[in-house]
């Protein structure tokens, strides 16, 4: 028995001394930022309205438009606190770590006091020419953005989330790497009956599931990558459990090329629904079955951005997006309708922080930004003009086009935003 003892202690020593430990070192980052921001008419808009969306249609009563209402605000709530924990290696392979965090729950509206949330929280671990992720972090489909310094980062003309994943990262040269990666939903979900909400997910139990591929060579960066997303808007209906599900696959493109002082990105998607990465969309039912079940239809839109960017200390800054609505693939059902033209809206959920009236937009901000060391400051006009069709009502209901679209009294409306930036990292 001591000799089993002490031949397992010697093996235990022998494996401890062969094994290659690098100790990690710790780097906290982060930086204190400020916005002020005005906008012409009443929007959409997350975080104290400074993440901004969509402005909203015509309100008029009595001949005036109360959504024509000018507003303004300025906070800081938005300063970022985060850690990185890089360097840690141990028999050759090498483990990184992120927890970040910033000043956003708490406020409802402009409302409130900011609290702590979590942005990303995640550990990598890799070796050779592989390298896995599990945690919080970027949609392999958001985490490329354009240069603006608004909180929206382009959205919602392209995809934005953070969300939990598992991601693997697999090197093939110098200028070639796949990327899959399994998500699930936390803040940022999609819609359905009761809502927004991460239940759909649950219930359905498949991650949602990405694959690309990406290119990097002399300044120029491409990725092509597809998103697949299967969900079960109802589980049960209140008396029986129902086989509801819904799939929808989602493709991009991202090119980027930098020389010198100047850069040019662009990205477009082809979203089928997409409400869960914050994209103008949703889906309808377009069936009712014998069973009690229900089938659905996703809306299609194209969401495309082109960011131009030059300058070092003083950097000027071009954004250009356009989002159309396609309306749905299946045509919507239209229930006990008198009519076999529109369906009744409510059975189309649509993004939360859109209209489901809504057929186009388009987005232009020209950004000059400062940069004095650490310092910065920044001056940004953003014009963001939407297409919104009226609803119709038939059989006492408010109905859209049995293709998911308004399209009476197509209208444009236009909000001008201008917003001023103070931000020092550290």
């Amino acid at each position: 028995m001591k000799r089993l003892i002490t031949l397992f202690a010697v093996l235990s020593l022998c494996v401890s001394l062969g094994a290659q430990e690098k100790p990690a070192t710790v780097k906290l980052y982060g930086f204190v930022r400020n916005y002020f921001a005005f906008d012409t008419r009443e929007s959409v808009a997350g975080t104290e309205d400074f993440f901004y969306y969509v402005p909203k249609d015509e309100n008029v009563v009595g001949g005036v438009d109360l959504n024509a209402q000018p507003t303004f605000r300025f906070a800081a709530l938005t300063s970022r606190l985060g850690v990185d924990i890089l360097g840690y290696e141990f028999d050759g392979f090498k483990v990184t770590g992120k927890i970040e965090t910033d000043f956003y729950s708490g406020v409802s509206g402009v409302t409130g006091t900011a609290q702590l949330r979590l942005r990303q929280a995640y550990a990598s671990i890799g070796k050779d020419d592989w390298l896995v992720t599990a945690g919080q972090t970027w949609h392999p489909m958001a985490a490329d953005m354009p240069d603006v310094f608004s909180l929206n980062t382009g959205a919602p003309f392209g995809p934005f989330s953070r969300t939990p994943q598992v991601k693997l990262d697999l090197s093939l040269s110098e200028t070639f790497s796949l990327t899959a990666s399994a998500l699930w939903q936390m803040q940022y979900t999609s819609t359905g009956p009761s809502g927004a909400s991460a239940n759909y997910i649950k219930y359905g139990m498949i991650p949602e599931l990405y694959l690309g591929a990406n290119f990097k060579s002399k300044g120029f960066t491409a990725k092509l990558g597809v998103d697949m997303l299967s969900i079960k808007p109802r589980w049960n209906d209140g008396k029986q459990k129902v086989s509801d599900r819904i799939t929808t696959v989602s493709p991009f493109l991202f090119a980027q090329y930098k020389k010198g002082m100047f850069s040019v990105k662009a990205k477009t998607i082809l979203g089928q629904a997409g409400e869960h990465f914050n994209l103008n969309g949703g889906y309808g039912i377009s069936a009712v079955n014998s069973d009690g079940s229900y089938e659905y239809t996703p809306t299609v839109n194209s969401s495309t951005w082109v960011s131009l960017m030059y300058g070092k200390k003083t950097q000027a800054i071009l954004f250009g997006g356009f989002v159309k609505n396609f309306g749905t693939m299946k045509d919507l059902y239209t229930g006990t309708l008198s009519s076999t033209e529109y369906a009744p809206a409510a059975n189309l959920y649509f993004s939360k922080n859109s209209f489901s009236n809504m057929n186009a937009m388009w987005r232009l901000t020209p950004t000059v930004i400062h940069n004095i060391g650490k310092f910065a400051i920044g001056l940004e006009y953003e014009v963001t003009g939407i297409q919104y069709g009226d609803y119709v009502t038939v059989s006492g209901q408010k109905c859209v086009g049995i293709d998911g679209l308004a399209k009476d009294n197509l209208h444009w409306i236009t909000n001008n935003r201008v917003q001023a930036l103070f931000k020092f990292t550290f």
